[in-house]
């Protein structure tokens, strides 16, 4: 037997398809509910998203048991800790929690765009949400520190400095600072889209979303972007030890963060009139493809198609997704094909969706400009991924998975073939 026939797994996944696909069932089920009762409001979009996490969260600890997962830092297997043992380190950490929270919320105050438009609705959940949280995290904190192998984390570290109780563990508190940042800047803006989605799903009458292919398209589409948006929200929120969702690691790289920041308000590039901005001229799909139903029908598949994996790229992270981490390594879903589905598939779709190189305005010099300002949008995303990539090769598990990518799967197969580059082979264990 050759050596390109010897058996080569793919990694196991941190998450199982189950988890993803009980949220959605519970997502759609919610779904269905509004649109007969025609609920269609911004806390029945907020219920959307306790719909799509409640069955993630019972999979998650019924099924997978991911509560046992080694990577958890729980030991169950031992007697639980004297509280006497942990209470002074807790009583640090729940300093170190607090006023993170308190400079989280300053930001909120000092941003102006947090209390205008869809904002406001996010400050209003999360300012309703903090009595509530603030109340269960006494008796969490308690509770975990004294099933956790190591308590001293970095709410510990921040809580440390702002006591004077000593020198902080420097990479901890980085990490912690890091990680509330991403926490912080992406809940909120994730809480303020999700009812707009909802709404573009639920409001519609069957005969306005089956009255063409464009509206049928545009429907499945929005409903695409609500699944994303679901997903992503509950990822954010449900950042825990004991779901194994906790956050291993923040990129701690300033241009990561800078790929990232530049594609989300209020530093968002590619809005109307930004600098990334290529719609000036330009008309959609529907407005080129207009009088040729089969083209406008098979266009709208593609698009479907597209946004469909986007979708699927954000709901196979579960309870897991949000920017500029790790927490936890995919292999499963999207992930066998494409190190990076969603930026693969979101930007074919605006290329297609947009036709830059089309110029309503009949100006070569728009056609030329928008063409060549959407590619520099398709660069930041590939400034995003490899970002992405240099701050997950520091996790063994990412980079079992790149290399069985390498090996496998057909996308970095397929470039390599562009570039003129061999695929890998992999290498036999050696003897013992």
């Amino acid at each position: 037997m050759s050596e390109a026939c010897i058996h080569d797994p793919r990694p196991k996944s941190a998450v199982s398809a189950g988890v993803g696909w009980s949220g959605l069932a519970g997502l759609v089920l919610w779904v269905l509910f509004a649109r007969h009762f025609h609920l269609d409001g911004q806390y029945a979009a907020m219920a959307a998203v306790i719909a799509c996490g409640v069955p993630m969260l019972g999979w998650s600890l019924l099924v997978d048991r991911v509560h046992r997962n080694p990577s958890t830092g729980l030991e169950w297997d031992r007697p639980l800790r004297p509280l006497s043992e942990t209470f002074d380190i807790s009583l640090v950490k729940l300093t170190g929690l607090w006023a993170t929270w308190a400079i989280i919320a300053m930001l909120y105050c000092i941003g102006r765009w947090y209390w205008q438009g869809q904002y406001l609705f996010a400050m209003q959940v999360m300012g309703a949400a903090i009595p509530v949280v603030f109340i269960f995290s006494v008796p969490y904190v308690l509770w975990i520190d004294r099933r956790l192998a190591e308590p001293k984390d970095g709410a510990y570290a921040f809580g440390q400095m702002l006591l004077n109780l000593g020198p902080p563990n420097r990479e901890a508190l980085y990490e912690h600072l890091r990680s509330w940042g991403v926490k912080g800047f992406f809940t909120a803006f994730m809480i303020s889209i999700v009812p707009g989605n909802f709404a573009d799903v639920v409001r519609p009458e069957l005969a306005e979303i089956f009255a063409n292919p464009v509206t049928l398209t545009r429907w499945v589409i929005g409903a695409m972007f609500l699944v994303d948006v679901a997903f992503a929200t509950v990822g954010y929120l449900m950042t825990l030890r004991p779901l194994d969702a906790h956050i291993r690691s923040a990129n701690p790289y300033a241009a990561g963060w800078m790929a990232a920041l530049i594609c989300y308000p209020p530093f968002l590039l590619m809005n109307n009139g930004g600098p990334l901005d290529y719609h000036p001229g330009t008309e959609d799909w529907v407005y080129w493809l207009d009088g040729h139903p089969i083209l406008l029908t098979a266009m709208g598949v593609v698009l479907v198609v597209l946004t469909g994996i986007y979708a699927w790229a954000t709901a196979a992270f579960g309870m897991r997704f949000s920017n500029l981490t790790n927490r936890g390594v995919l292999t499963h879903g999207p992930y066998r094909w494409s190190k990076h589905p969603a930026y693969l598939s979101k930007n074919i779709f605006w290329w297609l969706a947009t036709m830059p190189f089309l110029a309503s305005t009949g100006s070569f010099t728009d056609m030329v400009r928008n063409s060549v300002i959407l590619a520099m949008v398709s660069g930041v995303y590939y400034w995003r991924a490899r970002t992405e990539e240099r701050h997950l090769m520091a996790e063994p598990a990412y980079r079992a998975y790149a290399e069985w990518m390498d090996r496998n799967a057909p996308m970095p197969r397929f470039f390599r073939w562009l570039r003129g580059e061999s695929v890998p082979v992999k290498q036999a264990a050696p003897a013992e």
